[in-house]
């Protein structure tokens, strides 16, 4: 009888075993149980985000309408105590990579976001909208001007939408870092870093003098970080 319930046991942590390695292939998500005292929500950012249309075919994405779902159950969850975010992003849809930051921005469950290689482009906001933020000492951030690609029609109008689609992204990175709005522009419009574009990219301790990173350091630092903000919440 007590073999029988061992093996029932070993059956259903096997079987517990592969449903997460599962998740972890199809959305790049788990939750870390390490301590079992808090448990920790890991969601991966990679590749482009991906907005109303799909990215190009066989690059890696990151579908918005598969984070927001998700980042509204954790919210509602009782198992999940907090959430760690790596982020490894080229960028991708201004308004997905917006929508994502201001749902991460407006848990009430403590966060924890990891720049690893690089969050550029609308992943600055991404990096900034968790409650605090590491990068590593290679990582890098790109801070450019807003991208449109097709027609553009020139009129004083496109010019004022630009600016306006602009001023959303340099102000949501400003009132989530300690990152001076006009200090922002400066750098989206450097002409002095990219040969054949504006911008400015920033490299691991950079990114934290400028004020839009908190802390240099990798998964260690960031998982202590985490369970010190859970225990005092």
């Amino acid at each position: 009888m007590q073999d029988r319930e061992e093996q029932n046991e070993n059956n259903g942590q096997q079987e517990n075993e592969e449903k997460r390695e599962d998740r972890i292939k199809e959305t790049g998500q788990v939750t870390l149980t390490g301590d079992g005292k808090s448990k920790i929500h890991l969601m991966t950012i990679i590749g482009e985000i991906e907005g109303h249309e799909n990215a190009s075919s066989g690059g890696k994405a990151t579908k918005y309408d598969h984070l927001l779902p998700e980042l509204a159950a954790i919210e509602d969850s009782d198992q999940v105590d907090g959430l760690l975010i790596l982020l490894n992003t080229a960028g991708g849809d201004i308004d997905a990579g917006l929508a994502i930051a201001e749902m991460i921005a407006s848990l009430s469950k403590p966060t924890v976001s990891l720049v690893l290689g690089g969050s550029h482009s609308i992943g600055v906001p991404l990096a900034v909208a968790s409650d605090y933020s590491f990068i590593v000492p290679t990582g890098t951030m790109l801070v450019h001007p807003v991208r449109m690609t097709g027609m553009v029609i020139g009129a004083p109008q496109t010019y004022e939408y630009f600016k306006r689609m602009q001023d959303r992204i340099t102000g949501f990175i400003a009132s989530h870092s300690k990152a001076d709005q006009k200090r922002l522009e400066e750098l989206m419009m450097n002409t002095g870093e990219m040969t054949k574009d504006l911008g400015t990219i920033l490299i691991g301790q950079t990114a934290v003098d400028e004020g839009l990173i908190d802390e240099v350091g990798g998964i260690k630092e960031a998982l202590e970080k985490l369970h010190e903000m859970i225990e005092e919440k």
